[in-house]
C-alpha cells in the first residue's frame, strides 16, 4: 500500500472503543456522535478490506485484525503524544504536561504533596495524576503512557528487564484501634494480643495484605489465626470502620496523621514488632522523559525519599532499547489482577 489506509482520528476511535466496549460509550468519551464514530468504523474497513469488530454480542469485540490494528495503533498514538511533549518541551517549562502515576496508597496519600510542591515552581506545567494498582501502573509506565510512578508492590516479572526500579522511601504500616478498644489504654501490647482482635483489611490479594502478612509470620504470627471480620476496597473505608469500633486495621502511616493529630484513632504500640515496606520509582529508560518529568525527578523526589536512597541522579541511567519487550495496555488489560497497594 502505497497510501496509508487510517488516520490518527480512526485509530483513537478504534481504541475507545476497545476500551469503553460500546460504540456510544466510545462516542461519549470523544465527545462526538454514536452514527459519527460508527461512519468511522465502516470507512476504516471498507478502507482495509477486513472487519474489526464482532458485532454478534452486546459487547463490541474486536476481531483478530482489530486486535492486530489496535496494538500498532496504539504505540503510534504514543509515540504522537510524546512527539507534542517534546515540541512542549522548546517552551523551557512554561508549558507542557508531566503525568505521574501511583498505586492506590503511594496516590491517596505521598503525590497529592509533592506536585503541590512543583505546582509552586512550576505553575504552567499541567500534571496528571494516574492511581491505579501496582500492575496496571507498571505497564503505563513501560508503555509510555506515564512519565514516572511510586509504586508499594512488586513490578510484574515480565516489566523487570524493562524499567529501572529505584528504592526509594520506607512506607511504616501501624496497627490502629478505636479509641475505647480496650488496648488503646495500655502503654504497648504483646505480638499474642493480634489474636484476640478483630481486623478490617483490604482483600487476601491486595499487595499490603500481602507484606502484612509476610513479616508477621517472620514475626512467628500465623496470619491465618487473625481474626479477619470485613475485608474492604480502600483505605479511607477502612479508617472510617474501625473509627466507628468496628475492629482493628493495619494502615500505612501516612494515611492517619490527621486522624492521630485530632485523637480519633489510636495507633497502638508493640515492643519489637516493626512492619515495614518499601517504596520505588520506576521509569522506562527507552521511552522521551519530558524536562517536566526531569525537574520533578530532580527537584521533588528527593525532598521525600529516604535520607541516601535515592538523590536523583540515578534517574539518569540508561538501558538499552533492546531490552524493551514491545506491549500494548490491551495485552496487560487481559490478565489484570484487582490490586490495592
Amino acid at each position: 500500500m502505497s497510501d496509508i489506509p487510517f488516520t490518527l482520528d480512526q485509530l483513537r476511535i478504534l481504541k475507545a472503543i476497545a476500551a469503553e466496549g460500546s460504540f456510544k460509550r466510545a462516542a461519549d468519551s470523544l465527545y462526538v456522535s454514536q452514527p459519527a464514530v460508527s461512519l468511522q468504523v465502516q470507512n476504516l474497513e471498507r478502507q482495509l478490506n477486513v472487519p474489526l469488530f464482532d458485532r454478534g454480542g452486546r459487547r463490541a469485540q474486536l476481531t483478530e485484525a482489530g486486535h492486530l490494528l489496535l496494538n500498532y495503533g496504539e504505540k503510534v498514538i504514543t509515540l504522537c503524544q510524546e512527539t507534542c511533549r517534546a515540541l512542549e518541551d522548546l517552551q523551557n517549562l512554561q508549558g507542557g504536561t508531566l503525568i505521574v502515576g501511583a498505586s492506590q496508597t503511594t496516590g491517596t496519600y505521598f503525590l497529592p504533596r509533592m506536585i503541590g510542591l512543583f505546582r509552586q515552581l512550576y505553575p504552567d506545567v499541567s500534571v496528571q495524576l494516574q492511581v491505579h494498582s501496582t500492575r496496571r501502573t507498571s505497564w503505563s509506565v513501560a508503555n509510555g503512557q506515564v512519565d514516572l510512578a511510586i509504586i508499594g508492590g512488586e513490578v510484574p516479572p515480565e516489566l523487570q528487564d524493562v524499567l529501572d526500579v529505584i528504592p526509594y522511601a520506607e512506607d511504616e504500616l501501624a496497627l490502629i484501634l478505636p479509641v475505647t478498644h480496650q488496648f488503646a489504654q495500655v502503654d504497648k501490647i504483646q505480638k499474642e494480643d493480634l489474636y484476640k482482635l478483630q481486623f478490617i483489611a483490604l482483600d487476601s490479594q491486595s499487595t499490603i495484605r500481602k507484606v502484612i502478612d509476610g513479616v508477621l509470620s517472620r514475626w512467628d504470627i500465623d496470619p491465618k489465626r487473625l481474626k479477619i471480620e470485613m475485608e474492604l476496597n480502600s483505605i479511607e473505608a477502612i479508617k472510617n470502620a474501625v473509627q466507628s469500633g468496628l475492629g482493628a486495621a493495619f494502615v500505612s502511616i501516612s494515611a492517619i496523621e490527621k486522624e492521630l493529630q485530632m485523637g480519633i484513632l489510636h495507633r497502638a504500640q508493640f515492643d519489637d514488632l516493626v512492619i515495614k515496606r518499601i517504596l520505588h520509582v520506576i521509569i522506562n529508560p527507552s521511552r522521551y522523559r519530558s524536562k517536566a518529568a526531569e525537574a520533578f525527578s530532580q527537584e521533588i523526589l528527593p525532598k521525600f525519599a529516604t535520607q541516601g536512597w535515592y538523590t536523583g541522579i540515578e534517574l539518569n541511567a540508561s538501558r538499552s532499547p533492546s531490552k524493551v519487550k514491545a506491549t500494548t495496555p490491551n495485552q496487560e488489560q487481559a490478565n489484570q489482577e484487582q490490586e490495592l497497594t
